[in-house]
């Protein structure tokens, strides 16, 4: 089976969140099941873009209204991803640093699609499935079925994967000519709300929709930002596939960003060797457990509480624990975390900033990780932390809730129901009372990491989904 997954992010290449996780590591595990599984992603000025060899594989142009772009798509040469990775390079639009956050981001990801669609439409087989993956590749489902110059890929079932409901791409009724031409009457499958909802689209016309674990498929029924009455309709072609993880990438035995490597059997005195050298970087006490976050700080991931909960945490508990922080996001939460350095000084770190090799060391010395997020579709963090032996600290909702078992309920994490101050900090009171009990630690960690989170599983879940 010939799968084409159309993505704005995939690791390596270019990652903001765990959508560059997924996309970077499901095709692989597909080739593995004997499939052929390809990713077609924008062409950013990327550092891997910039280190690699690549093969040009398609000369042309496209129109978006009633301009022209011209269009380079490129082959990664080596199948380094364990996939062919395919960029597409369009001048002044895709050849940016940044992956959002432009003004013309509509235009920039329509230009993309209407590339993919329109190198697709001119090759001479047409591929089993087309799988988009969230807003930023909604549009080719609707094209594939109603746009007349891709009437070649009409029958070609598209998937659609949304990682993220909250964002959705919308923009106004006076751009809808830069949509390739269709039957006027169609024009309904794009509207929702009285905008071209590009996620709306795709929920739409897309043959089969997935979300990124099955708890996830049963929030969004209530809680979608205003598609709660679409996704309702279309739960009969929906599933929930909770993500996996590359095992080849996160890895203690083998992950050469660790300061000591680790196995089951050399857990505990790898991740204290480890713990004693992070500590010393950032000036905190090794003794103490140490607690720590890991992401976007951002309000979907609970981050404005942050400063509050670390400073009661760390008021109250006397300079018996420290925490460490790795993330960026909103400004006010950057600053508001970087004063708690100078309040307490030894307990107390922060680096903000995109660091992947530290999110490694972190995962490989830290005693707890939390997430007290508000929105986590499937959430990859805690999966990273089971795998190195670090107990998450989540709360209850989407991918945390399928994922981690509290220890009061005969498992191996420590759970919450609510993002709040009060939440997390008894949950890390918890975290504390368990990090004596040093027998009881030691049997979660033999426990977690021997849970296998993999994607060979997801990977045929999704072949099954494919078999339409």
């Amino acid at each position: 089976m010939e799968i084409i997954h159309v993505s704005a992010e995939c690791y390596p290449v270019a990652k903001v969140g765990g959508l560059g996780d997924v996309v970077g590591a499901l095709p692989k595990y597909q080739n593995k099941l004997g499939h052929f599984a390809k990713v077609v992603m924008p062409a950013y000025d990327t550092r891997f873009m910039r280190e690699n060899e690549f093969e040009v594989v398609y000369d042309g142009w496209g129109k978006l209204g009633f301009q022209n772009f011209t269009v380079r798509i490129f082959r990664e040469k080596t199948n380094k991803l364990g996939f062919d990775l395919f960029l597409v390079h369009i001048a002044g639009l895709t050849d940016r640093p940044q992956v959002y956050g432009y003004a013309d981001d509509t235009e920039r990801f329509l230009a993309f699609q209407i590339a993919v669609l329109d190198w697709m439409a001119q090759w001479e087989h047409t591929p089993q499935v087309v799988h988009c993956h969230d807003h930023h590749t909604g549009l080719i489902p609707f094209m594939m079925s109603n746009c007349i110059r891709y009437r070649k890929l009409s029958l070609v079932p598209s998937v659609l994967t949304i990682h993220n409901a909250q964002y959705q791409g919308q923009f106004g009724w006076d751009k809808l000519h830069y949509i390739p031409a269709f039957d006027a009457w169609r024009a309904g499958q794009l509207d929702w709300n009285g905008a071209i909802n590009p996620l709306a689209a795709a929920i739409k016309c897309a043959w089969r929709i997935s979300t990124v674990s099955p708890s996830y498929l049963d929030e969004i029924s209530y809680r979608a930002n205003g598609l709660e009455t679409l996704l309702a309709q279309e739960r009969g072609k929906s599933k929930g596939i909770l993500n996996g993880i590359d095992n080849d990438v996160w890895d203690p035995a083998h992950d050469e960003m660790l300061h000591k490597k680790y196995s089951l059997k050399t857990v505990e005195s790898a991740k204290k060797s480890n713990k004693a050298d992070i500590c010393s970087v950032f000036n905190l006490n090794p003794e103490n457990p140490l607690f720590t976050f890991i992401g976007r700080l951002v309000g979907e991931k609970g981050a404005d509480l942050l400063p509050d909960i670390f400073y009661n945490a760390l008021s109250q508990a006397n300079g018996q624990i420290s925490v460490l922080v790795l993330g960026s996001g909103d400004p006010q939460v950057e600053g508001r975390l970087a004063q708690l350095k100078e309040q307490f000084p030894g307990n107390y770190n922060a680096y903000i900033g995109y660091n992947e090799a530290l999110s490694h060391q972190i995962y490989g010395s830290a005693d707890f990780l939390l997430m007290p997020s508000r929105v986590e579709p499937c959430g990859l963090n805690q999966l990273y932390a089971l795998r190195y032996g670090t107990i998450p600290i989540v709360r209850r909702i989407g991918g945390l809730k399928d994922t981690v078992i509290d220890i009061g309920d005969g498992g191996f994490g420590i759970c919450h129901d609510q993002t709040s101050v009060w939440d997390v900090g008894h949950a890390m009171g918890r975290a504390f009372e368990l990090y004596q009990d040093k027998k009881r630690v030691k049997q979660i960690l033999k426990t977690i990491m021997q849970i296998d989170h993999s994607w060979d599983k997801a990977a045929q879940e999704y072949i099954d989904l494919y078999q339409i």
